[in-house]
């Protein structure tokens, strides 16, 4: 739970008054996208359907919008430069994926708006003041709001494989930097998982290098099941994640369905492409001259369950019958 203290600096960090100014008929926009990811190929933007969703709000990229995309092979490890990029070219906006593109926007401008999107800890991790009064230059679509999903999500795992009693965690540290300094020491999962009766231990990773030795370790310790936590590291590297643990015989968790279409036994959290449309209704209103401390920040309509039965097979986990008829998507 966020103290008042945490709010109280996390509005003090943000006093600076964002910039905004209203959009005049015809004029023509730039988005700064700032993302660790590769650019975007045809078949990802045509299923996260962002650019259509603009259109229908107003804005239409070429006409009275322009992207500006800064790439680095480097991928987080450049967001710093990446953004103050952004920032040299006066863009009208930021759109910061990820938890580390939205600190390194954060750290780089206190006067263009910025929208973020798939943040869980936005209060904590000082990029807003709190949901409902943002209170500075920062706005966004949180993509889960701090631990309330893992008490669920260690649920589910109990419900799919019961014989199970350690559970190795793959965490990335600067997924929780904060803005002004320093990283949160995220305990809402870690508790989470020793509720629900598992012996759980943290193996963090920092980059792309670190995924073998990390998944290593959980099998020398005895871990029987993975859970990774979605962040810009572990997305990237879900395939590799996924194929250890099937190889090894691990049953293996998610906060994203993208880590169950990559092989992962289940997961448990919100829809990447509902919450990245969401967040891009905010990204047009600071286009419109909104300023961002006026628009509140959104969080999940709703988690999802997906099931991956062939890994369930693979395995050889039944699913109970309870749990398959509560899955919102299965894969076979």
């Amino acid at each position: 739970m966020t103290s008042r203290r945490q709010v109280l600096l996390a509005a003090g960090a943000l006093a600076a008054a964002p910039f905004a100014r209203a959009r005049k008929p015809g004029e023509k926009r730039v988005l700064g996208v700032l993302s660790p990811h590769p650019k975007p190929t045809p078949e990802l933007i045509a299923y996260l359907g962002y650019e259509d969703k603009l259109r229908t709000l107003g804005w239409r990229i070429g006409e009275n919008l322009s992207l500006e995309r800064p790439e680095d092979q480097r991928g987080e490890v450049a967001l710093a430069e990446m953004a103050e990029g952004l920032v040299r070219k006066r863009v009208d906006a930021i759109f910061a994926i990820g938890p580390e593109a939205a600190v390194a926007a954060a750290r780089a401008t206190k006067t263009i708006p910025i929208v973020f999107w798939g943040v869980a800890y936005p209060v904590e991790q000082g990029l807003i003041a709190s949901f409902p009064r943002p209170g500075g230059n920062v706005t966004g679509m949180a993509f889960f709001t701090g631990g309330e999903i893992y008490a669920k999500l260690f649920e589910v795992f109990r419900e799919i494989a019961p014989g199970i009693t350690r559970i190795a965690g793959i965490v990335t540290p600067s997924a929780m930097s904060v803005v002004h300094g320093g990283r949160l020491v995220e305990e809402t999962g870690p508790s989470a998982a020793q509720a629900s009766g598992f012996d759980y231990r943290q193996n963090r990773v920092a980059n792309a290098a670190d995924i073998d030795a990390a998944l290593d370790r959980a099998v020398q310790t005895g871990a029987q099941g993975i859970v990774a936590f979605g962040s810009t590291t572990t997305y990237r590297q879900r395939h590799r994640i996924a194929e250890f643990a099937l190889r090894h015989r691990l049953a293996s968790g998610s906060s994203q369905a993208e880590f169950v279409q990559a092989g992962f036994l289940f997961s448990y959290g919100a829809n990447t492409r509902q919450t990245f449309l969401q967040a891009y209704v905010a990204v047009a209103k600071v286009l419109d001259g909104v300023p961002p401390a006026d628009v509140p920040v959104e969080r999940p309509e709703r988690y999802e369950l997906t099931l991956n039965l062939r890994t369930a097979k693979a395995l050889g986990l039944a699913i109970p019958q309870s749990v398959l008829l509560r899955a919102d998507k299965v894969t076979e």
